[in-house]
């Protein structure tokens, strides 16, 4: 019975191992396209605001034109 245990850890192995592998490659190939890691749970609405956001940023950071 302990051989038939044994018998099932290589492909237990192989099968984790290469779900680590294809997690760890979407990781990497998602970070060098975009320039930073993916977000977890980020959805369509999430995206929305922080463009939103970048450009409330933008628009605040600029020099008003009253300043001068």
């Amino acid at each position: 019975m302990a051989w038939v245990v044994l018998e099932a850890f290589l492909p237990l192995g192989i099968i984790a191992g290469m779900l680590c592998v294809m997690g760890n490659a979407q990781y990497y190939i998602h970070k060098a396209a975009h320039g930073r890691p993916k977000h977890i749970g980020n959805d369509v609405w999430d995206v929305a605001m922080e463009r939103r956001d970048k450009k409330i940023m933008e628009i605040l950071s600029s020099p008003s034109p009253s300043a001068n």
